[in-house]
């Protein structure tokens, strides 16, 4: 039980592979769930804040910074509703393990010049492994790269990991139009 309870509190690897690329600052977590990679940057010494449509989610990830002993903010929201990320607020976005194409605009624009973003999803290729299977909640190849060909692409990968976890992940800087 130790091992599964660790694995669901353990921070995406992509992010901790490439923290060091960020520009410490405001990070903003978008569909955060129960705050893992929220309460890591923040123990890294960014100002993280959470949003999620889950209470229970918000709850845990607000437990998890209690006992990681660092702040958090976190808010409850539908982001499929009236949801909106405030223009050039952020020095950081990130997105683990959800796709709602029409928050990504929002999310560039949320960025300062010299702001990151860090995405990572399922790709169509999940569908053969299991959940998601819903082509909306699935990119397709190379999609994550397009969505996001405005920004400098810092890292980019995509395929099939760990055997069974076909994903993207891409971290990208917007920079100066």
């Amino acid at each position: 039980m130790t091992d599964l309870h660790e694995n669901i509190f353990k921070p995406a690897q992509f992010l901790v592979e490439n923290v060091n690329l960020l520009p410490k600052g405001q990070v903003l977590d978008v569909a955060m769930g129960t705050g893992v990679n929220a309460v890591y940057l923040a123990r890294m010494g960014f100002e993280v804040e959470g949003v999620d449509i889950s209470a229970e989610a918000v709850n845990t990830a607000l437990e998890l910074a209690r006992k990681s002993g660092v702040n958090l903010k976190a808010r409850l929201a539908d982001l499929e509703s009236n949801y909106r990320i405030r223009k050039s607020s952020y020095d950081v976005i990130i997105c683990f393990k959800y796709l709602q194409r029409s928050l990504i605009q929002q999310m560039k624009d949320g960025l300062r010049t010299g702001g990151m973003v860090v995405y990572e999803t399922f790709i169509v290729d999940q569908a053969r492994f299991g959940k998601p299977k819903n082509p909306d909640h699935l990119l397709k190849h190379n999609e994550l790269l397009d969505l996001f060909r405005d920004f400098r692409c810092l890292r980019y990968r995509e395929g099939i990991f760990e055997n069974r976890k076909a994903i993207a992940s891409i971290i990208a800087e917007k920079t100066l139009v």
